[in-house]
Parts: C-alpha cells; sequence; structure tokens
C-alpha cells in the first residue's frame, strides 16, 4: 500500500510543476498568437501567364541554369488551395520540381461564385485544363507536356488525356480516386446513392461551401481532428518550428473554396456512386471519355494510410488502360502527408523526379536523361527507378511494367558496354590488356555461379560486422506499452524499427504516414526516449 503522504507530496508536486509549465507558455502566447496570424504559405516566386474567369496559370521561376525539354503542368483539385504543394520551403513539391531542373506550371482555380454555378467538369477539363496546357506546349515549344494531377486533379487529369492524348506526354496521378467498386473507403460509403444525394446540397446551396465539405472530412477523424491536435499544440506552444507547421497547416484547412454545383454533381454520381470512369463509360459534353485512348507513360503515386482515397480507389486504374509503361509507387503515409511529410520529400519525391526525368528530356533515343547540375549516373542508364527499388533501398513500394526492361536493355546495349568498360578500365577507354583482365579478375572469380534471385557474399567482410551492430539493428518495439505486433508492422513499415528511431521521430509526420493517432505516437516517443 502506498503512504498516502507520499502520494498527496507527489500530486502536490505534479500541480506545481502544470503551474509553472502554464506561467512559461503563457510567456511566449503573444509571440506564437503573432506567428498564428502571419505564418506565411506558398512562398516559391512565381508569375501569372494566363488568367480565365477566376483561374490562374501560374509559371514559376527556374532553380538551375538548364531545364528538361518537357514542362511540368500541376493539377490540383477543385477543394482548397493548391499551396498544399508548396506549403513551405523545405516540405515543397514545387520547389523540390524546381531544384530538380523541371519547369513547373500549377493551375489555381480560385473560388467560384455564384455566377459559375453551372461549371461541369467537362468546363474544368475540356475548356480549362486544355486552354492551360495549350499555354503551357505555346511557351515550351513541346508539342505534348507532363500533367501531375493531385486528388480530385488527378481524376480530371486522367480524363482530359483519355480525351486530349496527343497533348500528353507522360501523366503522373497523385492520390487520385480513379476506382469506386467497394474499395473506396468511407467517403464513398458516405457517397453511395443508398445515402447520398447530391442535387439536395446544389439545391440548397447552388455552390457546394467549403464549411460543409470541411466538417464532412473532420468527421471522418473527429477526435484527431477536434481534440487532439490542439492538445498537441499546447503541449508544443513553446516551440516555434512546431507553431509555425502547425499555423501553415490550420491556415490551408481554414482556407477552403466552394465547389461549383454542377461539377459536384456529376463527379459524386459519375464518378462516386455508377464507377462511369473506370467502367469506360463516362461522357463530358458529349462525347466518350474512352480510357484505352490513354497509352503514354502513367505513374501512380498512392499513399498507404490514404482514408481520402485509399490506394484501392487507384491502384486498378493501370490495369485497363492501353499504356504499356505504367508504375505504381506506394508509400507509407497519409493523404496530405505525401505532400508535405519530411519522409515523403526525403524518400518519395527523388523516386517521382526520377520518373519524370528518364522521360523528359525530349528524345526518345537518348538512353539517358541530360540531367541539369549533375554529372553522376546510374548504371541503369541514370534513373534510379525499379531496380533500385527492388535492391530495398527505400521504403517505396514500386510496381512497373516496364522500367526494369528498360534499365536492363540500356545496361545490355553495346554503346554502354563499351562505356561501362571504359569507365571502369585502369586505361580510361582503351581495350584491356589479358595482363590487366588477369590482375582485376583473378581473386573475384566465383567458384560456384550465383543461384538466380541469390547474392554471394565476401566472408571476409562478413566477420569484420560484430555481433553489437547485428543486434542494434533493430529493437522488440512491442517490449513498449501499448503497442502490439500490428502497430509495430505500421511503424516499421515507416522506417521506424529502433526506439532510437522512435524517439527522434516528429509525431505529426509519423502520424500522417501510419495512420496512428499522434496521441498514441507521442506516448510511445517518451517511452523511447527513456528507454
Amino acid at each position: 500500500m502506498k503512504n498516502p503522504y507520499a502520494t498527496a507530496l507527489e500530486m502536490q508536486r505534479q500541480a506545481w510543476e502544470a503551474t509553472a509549465g502554464l506561467a512559461e507558455k503563457s510567456q511566449v502566447a503573444p509571440e506564437r498568437t503573432e506567428t498564428l496570424e502571419n505564418v506565411e504559405v506558398g512562398q516559391t516566386p512565381s508569375e501569372v501567364v494566363y488568367e480565365e474567369n477566376k483561374l490562374r496559370l501560374l509559371h514559376y521561376e527556374s532553380k538551375t541554369e538548364e531545364q528538361y525539354d518537357i514542362p511540368i503542368l500541376i493539377v490540383y483539385a477543385l477543394i482548397n488551395k493548391p499551396y498544399i504543394l508548396d506549403l513551405q520551403p523545405d516540405r515543397s513539391v514545387v520547389q523540390t520540381l524546381l531544384e530538380e531542373g523541371f519547369d513547373v506550371y500549377l493551375i489555381d482555380w480560385g473560388e467560384p461564385s455564384k455566377l459559375d454555378r453551372q461549371l461541369s467538369l467537362d468546363d474544368y477539363v475540356n475548356r480549362y485544363i486544355d486552354n492551360c496546357t495549350d499555354v503551357v506546349r505555346e511557351r515550351s515549344g513541346e508539342d505534348a507536356i507532363n500533367i501531375l494531377g493531385y486528388c480530385m486533379g488527378g481524376t480530371m487529369s486522367a480524363m482530359y488525356a483519355a480525351l486530349h492524348p496527343e497533348k500528353v506526354k507522360n501523366l503522373s496521378l497523385m492520390a487520385a480516386g480513379l476506382c469506386f467498386a467497394g474499395d473506396g473507403g468511407v467517403l464513398e460509403l458516405w457517397g453511395s446513392e443508398e445515402y447520398y444525394d447530391p442535387e439536395t446540397v446544389t439545391e440548397t446551396f447552388d455552390n457546394v461551401p467549403a464549411e460543409f465539405l470541411d466538417i464532412g472530412f473532420a468527421l471522418m477523424d473527429p477526435v484527431a481532428n477536434n481534440v487532439t491536435k490542439y492538445v498537441r499544440f499546447y503541449d508544443n506552444v513553446e516551440d516555434e518550428d512546431f507553431v509555425e507547421n502547425f499555423a501553415r497547416m490550420e491556415r490551408w484547412l481554414d482556407e477552403g473554396i466552394d465547389v461549383a454545383g454542377v461539377a459536384y454533381e456529376e463527379f459524386i454520381n459519375d464518378i462516386y456512386q455508377e464507377n462511369k470512369l473506370y467502367k469506360n463509360e463516362l461522357e463530358l459534353g458529349g462525347e466518350h471519355v474512352d480510357i484505352t485512348n490513354i497509352d503514354m507513360p502513367v505513374l501512380q503515386i498512392v499513399a498507404e494510410y490514404d482514408h481520402l482515397i485509399p490506394p484501392g480507389a487507384s491502384k486498378p486504374f493501370n490495369e485497363i488502360i492501353s499504356s504499356e509503361d505504367t508504375e505504381t509507387l506506394e508509400f507509407a503515409t497519409g493523404h496530405i502527408g505525401m505532400s508535405v511529410s519530411s519522409r515523403s520529400h526525403e524518400e518519395l519525391w527523388p523516386q517521382v523526379c526520377d520518373w519524370f526525368e528518364a522521360r523528359s528530356n525530349g528524345t526518345e533515343e537518348s538512353a539517358e536523361p541530360a540531367t541539369p547540375g549533375t554529372e553522376d549516373t546510374d548504371v541503369a542508364g541514370g534513373e534510379a527507378g525499379t531496380a533500385d527499388l527492388t535492391n530495398g533501398g527505400s521504403p517505396v513500394e514500386t510496381d512497373s511494367d516496364t522500367s526494369a526492361q528498360t534499365d536492363l536493355d540500356s545496361v545490355t546495349s553495346p554503346d554502354t558496354e563499351t562505356d561501362l568498360d571504359a569507365e571502369t578500365s585502369d586505361l580510361h577507354g582503351e581495350d584491356r590488356s589479358d595482363e590487366e583482365i588477369i590482375e582485376r579478375g583473378e581473386d573475384e572469380v566465383e567458384e560456384e555461379p550465383t543461384e538466380p534471385g541469390e547474392m554471394n557474399v565476401d566472408e571476409d567482410v562478413v566477420e569484420e560486422v560484430t555481433d553489437e551492430e547485428i543486434e542494434s539493428e533493430t529493437d522488440d518495439l512491442t517490449e513498449l506499452t501499448g503497442v502490439g505486433q500490428a502497430y509495430a508492422e505500421d511503424l516499421s513499415d515507416a522506417g521506424i524499427d529502433t526506439f532510437d528511431q522512435l524517439a527522434e521521430a516528429d509525431t505529426a509526420d509519423l502520424a500522417a504516414e501510419t495512420g496512428i493517432s499522434p496521441s498514441r505516437i507521442e506516448d510511445w516517443i517518451q517511452q523511447a526516449q527513456e528507454q
């Protein structure tokens, strides 16, 4: 039995600490309030190169002396503002693409007025996106351009590629809702014809209010969205960087935009409820949106823990289009995490850039793109693609129909063999002599050939790895209170295999990547720090 006096003293100590903590937080409150009110977003310099109705087409200032020939047009959703792709300098999709040498454009849809209630998907796809594409084509001098569509913008980009395939060089779809046959998650269930009639909403409001949509999204995880995040904010109010990140996300969430009534009705009825795009039955403006016309290279970028557009609502689309060059990158994060989390920018977006780089040098003959600002290339044609991923170098999961064969072809072509031989020879380009071959390879010849799928390892190298190093590679995370085997696997998928990694993890990033509530993660991080 605990000493009652000790218990009382412990309660008093905790009360004093709480009071002292409150006093400290109160001292920084005015500064943090100013941060919340004045935080900057979308800071990458750009100019407006085209306007139509509320729409503005932005062209971003280049970050490199040379750019790839094929520009990228980013098509964002009609819901919320597009600066989520340029939220802050170190977590900006736009900046990442610019720094890799791409010429980047982005469609800012603006907010529809009451007069825009009749705007349809046909208007957005065959008028607005097509006009912007033509502007980018004219400015770049290219007949076809790259398109990167995010969320609802990805769905419309797929429609556009089906209707205007000659204008799309490469198509990348990021968290795009394309297939709603039962695997579309909570939104598909809530939006089903049995429960929801979009015309009732539009008849009431004309355009669908941003507040109406925000409530629906918040109710998908009410505790995290209405309680937990504010508790985390209070706990971290003394951390200026945390407050700035929090303020940016809150500003983006608060600055939602209304959706044009007719476009909303069509999207819910035709895409969600009747699944017409996936069934190849969709029509826009009386014209069949024939997805078999999508024959250009297609990259799907999906988030494993996306509760808005689960992977099952995107991935099957690659199987029914005509393209022979399709690839899927599935990353352990959430719908928003893929564009703003630090780990996504460290591990996912380099893979996306590699995919575009290999297809954006403006010529079909070259085996490797002229990468601006860099001389180093990969053995497989300078492309960090499927071959890199299958070696376990990244948690990004790849499903590619053609990239592996493309890499193999580039390695085994006569020109590439000559270059590799010249690069690795001591004679630097001259034919190796018999003596050099014997000198360089005598000790490296295997006694027995390696079986397919296996790799021979130098035993002397293996012995240099100590037992302590092997044991330190992973920890049993289930030793932490509240972490079962399922949660441990989720953490491992997010790159957390040791107590040290967990102790240093960012709560917000890890919550976004795993789908686990921030309060749980905070508790586990504290336990890991005490190990």
